[in-house]
């Protein structure tokens, strides 16, 4: 039996009078549309004006300073003419903080998210962790460097160092790791678990084999962006770092330098117009994007390897 259509419905070309033309929306709904669209372009422009603008003005006023090969070499160690100084002990420092909080962040988020996802489902304990996990999130940078300098150094004795500014950077990049990771984990399908365990897999080899590569992309993409946040945060450092001019790799030293510190310390010198701000500026830019252009990398040889 063939499939026939209504005398009054006429599809696009039918143009016989007292039928419904089902190839163009109604008046109402073009209006709708075109409104909806133009909000989304503007919504769209008005999101991308700041970046752009932000953008320009750091090239603008910072490229000069990266240029010099100096900027890359040395450091702002007095012994150098003010000419020769450069922000080579910064961009060290900052790359050593990152992954020292990265080293300590991303397990304790991964294994949450897979406790939280795989485990406690729907469990009172995971409503908790959530809640507890969603009020971190919003905990203001200056207030986790006081928690931990009061923790590490008044209470323990310690002193200020690359390892307690990462304990506080660590405070803020685990809720923006968990909290993707967990996302990325949902959306893997029940059905590829359900199989794996039809075939006699145990759960953690499930979870290894199955969850975790599915779901690869996102826990990457998720780890870069909660690194982006921290390597830009200041309030931590000025806290519980001391500003250094000369290059050194020992996180142990309170007199340590990172790209954020610079920035503060020439601006409270210098003013905003200082060349030094702006290039130590556009350089924390180029790091951020260079990680994320490495992990994009990263994901699609490893979804590439996996036949995706």
């Amino acid at each position: 039996m063939s499939a026939t259509t209504p005398d009054h419905i006429t599809h696009h070309g039918d143009n016989t009078p007292g039928q419904l033309d089902l190839s163009r929306p109604s008046g109402k709904r073009t209006i709708k549309s075109g409104c909806a669209s133009a909000f989304m372009i503007v919504a769209t422009v008005l999101a991308v004006i700041p970046l752009a603008w932000l953008l320009f003005a750091a090239v603008r006023r910072g490229i000069g300073s990266l240029f010099h090969a100096s900027w890359w070499t040395h450091s702002m160690d007095p012994s150098f003419d003010l000419a020769e100084q450069g922000a080579i002990h910064a961009i060290v420092g900052t790359l050593e903080i990152g992954l020292i909080t990265s080293i300590i962040s991303v397990p304790i988020a991964l294994m949450t998210a897979i406790f939280l996802v795989e485990y406690a489902r729907g469990t009172k304990i995971a409503k908790v962790i959530s809640f507890a996990v969603d009020v971190l999130t919003g905990v203001p940078s200056i207030v986790a460097a006081l928690f931990v300098f009061a923790v590490v150094v008044t209470t323990f004795g310690g002193t200020q160092s690359a390892w307690a500014s990462s304990l506080a950077l660590m405070i803020l990049m685990v809720p923006t790791v968990l909290r993707s990771t967990e996302e990325m984990l949902k959306l893997v399908p029940d059905s590829l678990r359900e199989a794996s365990f039809a075939l006699g897999v145990s759960q953690w080899k499930t979870i290894m084999k199955v969850v975790l590569p599915t779901s690869m992309t996102g826990i990457l993409t998720g780890i870069v962006l909660g690194l982006a946040r921290v390597m830009g945060e200041t309030a931590p450092l000025i806290v519980l770092l001391q500003f250094n001019t000369e290059l050194t790799f020992n996180p142990s030293t309170p007199n340590f330098a990172t790209l954020p510190t610079v920035i503060t310390n020439a601006y409270t010198q210098g003013g905003v117009d200082t060349p030094v701000v702006w290039g130590a500026a556009i350089t924390l830019i180029i790091l951020v994007m260079g990680l994320n252009l490495i992990a994009r990398r990263i994901s699609r040889r490893y979804m590439r390897r996996m036949g995706k």
